[in-house]
C-alpha cells in the first residue's frame, strides 16, 4: 500500500517598514520591505524554540545600521548604530499567523549620537550583542540627531 504524501509545508517571509520624524512630521518613508531571516536565524529562533532546546531565542531588540544586507549567514548588522530599542510584540488579529512588532526610536534616547546615512535595520534577541533574527536594507535616509524613528516589522508564516 502505498501512502498519500501531503503538500503541508510552512513559509516565513517578513517585511518591515520605518518612518523618519521630526518635529511631528515623517520626512523619511521606507515604504514596505521584504527582509531575510538569517540561517542562526531559522535555527535558534525558530526550530530551537519549538523544542524548548536550551539556547533558544526570541526577538527582544530591534537596530539601525549604516551597512549594506546581512549575508545569510550574518549575526550582527554592519555599521549599527550606538543604541537598540526594545520591540512591542502582538498578533494583529486572533488566530493570526502575523507576529507584528512596533516601537521607535525617540530622538530623546540618544540612539543616534551623530547624523548619519542609515540604510538597515535587523532584529536580535538582546540590547546588545547576541544573534540577529532577520533583517534587510531600504534606500538610504540620512538620520540627524533629531529625529526618531518608528517602525512595523512583521514575520508572517504561510
Amino acid at each position: 500500500m502505498k501512502k498519500k504524501q501531503t503538500d503541508e509545508g510552512i513559509k516565513v517571509k517578513g517585511m518591515f517598514r520605518l518612518k523618519i520624524n521630526e518635529d511631528g512630521k515623517v520626512v523619511g518613508d521606507s515604504g514596505w520591505t521584504n527582509n531575510q531571516i538569517t540561517n542562526l536565524g531559522f535555527q535558534q529562533y525558530l526550530v530551537m524554540s519549538l523544542g524548548s532546546i536550551s539556547g533558544s531565542k526570541y526577538i527582544s531588540h530591534i537596530s539601525l545600521a549604516t551597512g549594506t544586507i546581512p549575508a545569510s549567514n550574518a549575526t550582527a548588522l554592519t555599521g549599527e548604530l550606538q543604541k537598540r530599542t526594545t520591540v512591542t510584540a502582538s498578533s494583529t488579529v486572533a488566530g493570526s499567523k502575523t507576529l507584528h512588532l512596533t516601537g521607535s526610536f525617540a530622538s530623546s534616547a540618544s540612539y543616534n549620537t551623530a547624523n548619519a546615512t542609515i540604510q538597515s535595520i535587523g532584529l536580535f534577541n538582546t540590547s546588545s550583542g547576541g544573534t540577529l533574527f532577520a533583517g534587510n536594507t531600504f534606500a538610504t535616509s540620512g538620520l540627524g540627531t533629531n529625529q526618531s524613528v518608528s517602525f512595523t516589522y512583521d514575520i508572517v508564516f504561510a
